[in-house]
């Protein structure tokens, strides 16, 4: 791309492309180490399951679908052996969504992976440069957010 071209851009534009060159590397390199299964949204799902676990009403919520959305999403991470349904801990007719082994190999070569990422970008730009890039970005967030830094990134649909 030109320098003209990359002139004419706007934030939105830039800010856009770089998550979709770092989500579309994440996703190669995921694929590399046998995770080719697994795409952008599922990294959503799997980032809301915690430790404890989600319900399938939790997940629609932080991803903003329904819930028949995520049973089929839940359907095909199971078979894929991300996740697995365990019986809730409160709610004896509910069920639990928990990541299994491969599932958390999956979410720490994603973490590793983006670990990567940022590196290089520290050494293209330097890590002085990175930093205030990123402490602007959170300064328009709280801002764009009333005061607030949000706690959960969602998918933008």
């Amino acid at each position: 791309m030109t320098h003209e071209v990359v002139s004419e851009l706007n934030l939105t534009s830039l800010l856009s492309l770089s998550f979709s060159s770092s989500i579309n590397e994440l996703h190669e390199r995921l694929s590399e180490l046998g995770f080719g299964d697994i795409r952008p949204v599922h990294g959503y799902m799997l980032k809301c399951i915690t430790l404890n676990g989600a319900t399938g009403i939790e997940l629609a919520e932080f991803l903003g679908i329904t819930k028949q959305a995520v049973s089929k999403m839940v359907d095909y991470l199971e078979k894929s052996g991300y996740v697995m349904r365990d019986n809730h801990p409160t709610d004896k007719r509910g069920k639990m969504i928990i990541l299994t082994e491969r599932g958390w190999l999956a979410v720490r070569a994603k973490e590793k992976i983006l670990h990567e990422i940022e590196e290089r970008w520290i050494k293209n730009i330097g890590a002085e440069r990175l930093q205030m890039l990123k402490e602007d970005l959170t300064k328009l967030v709280i801002e764009a957010n009333e005061g607030k830094l949000p706690t959960t990134v969602r998918p933008v649909w």
